[in-house]
């Protein structure tokens, strides 16, 4: 899609200008370099101008300035994205949100908190935790990633197979669309009326709008936690493990697998102690009320140790489990000691398919002649495979993209899925017309233009680029292949 031009480039610079101090207009090229990318290191762009606003007034009127100008913008919060979701558009703006960090209100006795988007994760759990309360979504970077950017791609974590995606916890949001129409939909209650437009938003990846407040939902903290360690001969007995957990009828909080590579990775890094001898170890976590975890324990212990781990611990306190949790948490930047540059893919299969999905990914691995870290939400079957390379050495990198291209395709052979929770971005968009025949994308695309008429927000995410395979960084730009901006 093409954007029809706006003012002159002196005159837009002049009306941007206009709309923020010059101190949070950033503009030179030592200060745009911090934004040339996000978690998917491989791609780079520059942009036009980084816009740090500290208002949602603020927000409300760049999107209006942008929309007027047919100017493509991107909204950024923690730039955690493994998908390449926050990568800047050359020739457009960044908006930049880590400044609306705001929690404006927590009413305990409704469990729910509205906050901005720029708001940390982990802060949420924070506020609420004097309450006895807690925010459920618990990806790996909860520690940095914002609210707004979990709303974009519906992120979920450790324990989503409890508790679910981010979707399942937002009631309601105030959201400026790409239009510059500002939005109210839902509200403080799970009782509502009408299309579930907050369903709708969540998990847009950036093409509809902005996020400006968000009401989350907040559960009570568990009474009780039991953590089990298991370290296993093969991935494909761990596997299999827990495949027996969820046909018993137990609902764990979370259900972890962690390979020899990501091991080796997280023991360096953290200094986590892990049962030796093992290609894989499977994390399974009950929560609840103090009896029916003791209950459940009885029937995990037995199932466990009917797979004939290797070695089963139990962590014996609090500490322990933190211990455990902390060498999980850490696997993904922690696989940075074993290669300078790794991609971190994220399809889905289908629980009984786990076992055949990991055979199959090894044997895509050795015929690649590149190694693969697996570490991944089994209890949701969401894979996240980290395909080990050297950026420096020539053709590494196309090999890792044609190997993870292979894993992607496994996953939709199986009946899965391309993306559990990292989203589309610019790295599988490519792959979507692999999931949806015709009709399906025409609709997808139908609806993103309902929201964003002009194509400004987020460009050149999601969907295909005609002319740019997948997981392909050229020199030509791929909005440049599609007629969307130009170097001239």
């Amino acid at each position: 899609m093409s954007v029809p031009a706006g003012s002159s480039s002196s005159n837009r610079m002049t009306r941007l200008a206009a709309i923020l101090p010059s101190n949070r207009l950033l503009l030179r090229p030592e200060q745009l370099s911090a934004y040339e990318s996000d978690g998917l290191t491989a791609y780079r762009s520059r942009p036009l101008a980084v816009a740090v606003p500290e208002t949602t007034e603020e927000v409300i009127r760049l999107v209006r300035f942008c929309h007027d100008e047919r100017l493509p913008f991107v909204a950024r919060g923690s730039g955690t994205s493994l998908s390449g979701g926050s990568l800047p558009v050359e020739g457009g703006i960044v908006i930049a949100l880590n400044r609306l960090n705001k929690i404006l209100h927590l009413d305990p006795a409704q469990r729910f908190a509205v906050v901005e988007p720029g708001v940390i994760n982990t802060q949420v759990t924070t506020a609420a935790a004097v309450h006895g309360l807690h925010y459920a979504p618990d990806p790996s970077s909860q520690s940095i990633c914002t609210i707004g950017g979990n709303v974009a791609f519906n992120s979920g974590g450790a324990h989503c197979l409890k508790y679910g995606m981010t979707a399942n916890h937002v009631l309601g949001l105030k959201a400026v669309l790409a239009s510059g129409e500002v939005v109210s939909w839902g509200g403080r209650s799970r009782e509502q009326i009408g299309p579930d437009w907050c369903g709708l938003f969540t998990g847009n990846e950036g093409l509809f709008g902005i996020a400006l407040e968000i009401t989350l939902q907040l559960l009570p903290r568990a009474e009780s936690y039991h953590t089990v360690l298991a370290g296993y001969r093969t991935l494909e007995q761990a596997g299999d493990a827990v495949s027996a957990i969820v046909a018993s009828g137990l609902l764990p909080g979370a259900i972890e697998i962690m390979d020899a590579l990501a091991l080796e990775a997280a023991s360096a890094a953290v200094h986590a102690e892990y049962p030796p001898h093992c290609e894989a170890v499977l994390i399974v976590e009950l929560e609840g009320p103090r009896e029916g975890v003791a209950a459940d324990r009885l029937r995990l212990e037995a199932i466990i140790a009917a797979s004939q781990p290797v070695e089963a611990r139990p962590a014996r306190d609090a500490a322990e489990r933190a211990a455990i949790w902390k060498g999980r948490k850490s696997a993904f930047s922690a696989v940075g000691r074993l290669s300078p540059d790794f991609i971190v893919q994220d399809g889905v299969v289908p629980r009984r398919h786990l076992g055949a999905a990991l055979r199959q990914i090894g044997e895509l691995s050795r015929a690649a002649g590149l190694r693969v870290a697996n570490v991944f939400h089994a209890g949701d079957g969401n894979l996240h495979p980290l395909i080990l390379y050297r950026g420096r050495q020539p053709g590494e990198l196309e090999r890792a993209e044609a190997l993870a291209g292979q894993i992607l395709r496994l996953c939709i052979k199986l009946g899965g899925s391309i993306t559990g929770e990292h989203g589309v971005g610019v790295e599988k968009r490519d792959y979507l017309p692999e999931m949806f025949n015709p009709d399906e994308m025409d609709c997808l695309q139908r609806i993103r233009a309902a929201f964003d008429p002009l194509g400004i927000a987020n460009p050149g995410k999601m969907f295909p680029v005609a002319g740019a395979p997948a997981l392909h960084h050229s020199g030509l730009h791929p909005l440049e292949a599609a007629g969307v901006i130009s170097r001239e």
